[in-house]
């Protein structure tokens, strides 16, 4: 999301709460070296990827874009991101109210002029 001159906050909260399933700079845990947590892994982070890369993020039409930052604010907002079984692990990706806040209000800026 470079293009879009995201705050430094935001940037640190989106990197530490969903990079590791959403973008090309996974961070793989010890853990993913064994069978079967490997075969998990791999398809669980490809299938994250799949459905939003932030490192694609420059290459996606504004319409599209539109439709991603919807979605992550929904996401965010009923609590179905960062999901419960990678915050169980990682705990410093828990997203507080205030971080929640941030991020939905910065989507929603940046979803409004992309309209």
């Amino acid at each position: 999301m470079v293009e879009n001159q995201v705050p430094a906050t935001i940037k640190n909260r989106l990197q530490i709460s969903c990079y590791d399933c959403h973008s090309n700079n996974t961070d793989y845990p010890w853990y993913s070296k064994i069978q079967p947590a490997a075969w998990y892994l791999k398809d669980h982070i490809q299938e994250g990827k799949d459905e939003l890369n932030f490192n694609e993020w420059a290459t996606f039409s504004d319409r599209r874009k539109n439709s991603k930052l919807r979605s992550i604010i929904s996401q965010i907002e009923e609590d179905k991101m960062p999901l419960d079984f990678y915050t169980l692990i990682h705990r410093d990706a828990i997203l507080s109210d205030e971080d929640k806040r941030m991020i939905i209000d910065y989507m929603t800026a940046l979803k409004d002029s992309l309209e």
